[in-house]
């Protein structure tokens, strides 16, 4: 990003406006480019402070008088004059964007623009928020100062284990650290450290739940994605045993070692199945499996119609802060509802959602940023074609209805999960008896066995429980063309989940 800026200012553009929340590193960089030949002066200016010119060490020198007012500033600016012929400087607006709309501070710029041509002087605005006038947008140059990268955090950490005298830390140790930091800035991987410092005593691989807990924060402040934490690990899905292992086999893909082997990162899968199969749970344990934070984007606050464009504002917010903490899990579910109305928009809003969809497909296909995309299906028909391409995702894994071995599973899970002992349930039988049923049916029928005996004040029985299977409707049974249709699309389309089907189909193959 340096390197960027450099490069801008060595080029004589007039007009950058770097879109960044760290002022202090973002001035440092700014000054080291500045010492380069040939040398330029660096001025600062707040609403608060006016124009105060900059040392070579970041300090103040000189305050010019009455330039409080961005219109006295900019004058300021473009009448200053250097000496030698070939004129040099650096002008640093803070937090000019409450201004945008008055028009003498926009006229004075583009005056500015003009009255710098030939010359060594660049104006650079600087803001936590992009707000450009639309007379500016032909002569501005857009930059998103990027976040301290692994070298930078390494630099905090270590300068925090010094200061604290912490004991050594392996080399994983201190890359947990560091990938756990990512996505925070300077100031608060600084201030994250030092709390997990004084809530320990010591600074060791150990903190990483400490270190997360910013990034929580991070996520709340976005307001579109939702932080999940889950505490089932993937023992608790029941079947599945051909999806779970191709996740167990990507569980250290984000490594550097993966890297090191030359393996590609991830891109993402999609899970197409039956309603209540254990899609969204398994997305949720596999967070836990790869000890990656899960972010849910929720689609319902991505659209805003009270202002134009800001739809296509929130998605882009939203992935870039999901791109600012990867590497992560970027959890998207039902997907088919999410972006159902994505083809063919333009009557009923306007074409928002064609642009949404439109802008998530592009991101998809060109990160660089390891976010693996989770995605859940119900129904195939209302899903865009272009999300089943090759190349969008790494995998299409269809979850059937479970087979009479995972149903048994299932049954152990959620029996387990309720009494310590369950030798008296003949899971077989239970197996039998809700042949049809989904993961989640067969755990509601549980349930409604369990308040059944409750209310009657007695421990729940086998009969209970197949009394309570035996009156509930499953949805196999209820939706059977819908359920029919989406296996037969699946059949020669998708991977399937259970291992017994995926060694059927390897076999016929």
């Amino acid at each position: 990003m340096q390197e960027e800026i450099s490069i801008l200012i060595q080029a004589q553009y007039p007009l950058i406006y770097l879109v960044t929340s760290e002022e202090e590193r973002c001035e440092q960089a700014i000054s080291t480019i500045a010492q380069a030949k040939p040398q330029r002066r660096v001025f600062v200016w707040t609403v608060t402070q006016g124009m105060i010119e900059r040392t070579d060490n970041g300090q103040p020198r000189t305050t010019q008088q009455s330039t409080l007012s961005p219109q006295a500033a900019l004058e300021w600016v473009i009448r200053q004059r250097e000496p030698s012929n070939n004129p040099t400087g650096i002008y640093i607006f803070k937090d000019l964007h409450p201004f945008k709309d008055d028009a003498t501070v926009t006229r004075l710029l583009r005056d500015a623009i003009a009255n710098f041509k030939g010359t060594q002087k660049t104006i650079i605005l600087m803001s936590p928020l992009q707000q450009i006038p639309i007379e500016l947008e032909k002569e501005v140059v857009v930059l998103d100062f990027a976040l301290p990268d692994m070298a930078e955090l390494n630099q905090v950490l270590s300068s925090q284990l010094e200061q604290s005298k912490s004991r050594r830390i392996t080399t994983e140790g201190r890359e947990k650290l560091l990938k756990a930091a990512l996505g925070l800035t300077k100031d608060e991987a600084e201030k994250v450290y030092r709390k997990a410092q004084v809530c320990k005593g010591c600074l060791t691989e150990e903190e990483v739940d400490i270190v997360l807990s910013e990034k929580k924060q991070l996520i709340r402040r976005n307001g579109i994605l939702e932080f999940i934490e889950e505490d089932e690990t993937l023992d608790a899905v029941g079947g599945l045993e051909e999806l779970k292992r191709w996740l167990r086999q990507r569980s250290n893909a984000f490594t550097e070692r993966a890297r090191e082997y030359g393996l590609p990162q991830p891109k993402g899968m999609l899970i197409l199945g039956v309603p209540g199969c254990g899609k969204s749970l398994i997305a949720k344990t596999t967070s836990r499996l790869w000890g990656l934070p899960l972010l849910r984007l929720d689609m319902g606050r991505v659209y805003d119609g009270s202002m134009v464009g800001r739809s296509e504002a929130n998605l882009r917010n939203a992935l870039k802060t999901a791109e600012s903490i990867s590497p992560a899990i970027l959890f998207i579910d039902e997907l088919d509802k999410a972006f159902a109305g994505g083809t063919g928009s333009a009557d009923s809003d306007g074409g928002t959602s064609s642009r949404i969809f439109g802008s998530f497909l592009t991101w998809m296909q060109e990160k660089t940023s390891p976010v693996f995309v989770m995605a859940t299906a119900n129904r195939i028909e209302r899903l865009p074609g272009e999300f089943l391409r090759k190349g969008r995702f790494d995998e299409l894994f269809f979850v059937d209805l479970p087979t009479k071995e995972e149903r048994q599973d299932i049954f152990k899970i959620h029996l387990s999960k309720r009494r310590l002992d369950i030798s008296r349930f003949d899971l077989e039988q239970l197996s039998n008896v809700s042949d049809g049923f989904s993961g989640a049916e067969i755990e509601q029928g549980l349930i409604a066995a369990m308040y059944e005996a409750f209310a009657q004040d007695r421990e729940f029985t086998q009969l209970d429980i197949i009394a309570a299977i035996k009156s509930t409707l499953p949805l196999s049974k209820t939706m059977t063309e819908q359920v029919s249709a989406l296996r037969d699309w699946a059949r020669q389309r998708a991977r399937p989940a259970a291992s017994s089907v995926a060694e059927y189909q390897r076999m016929e193959f």
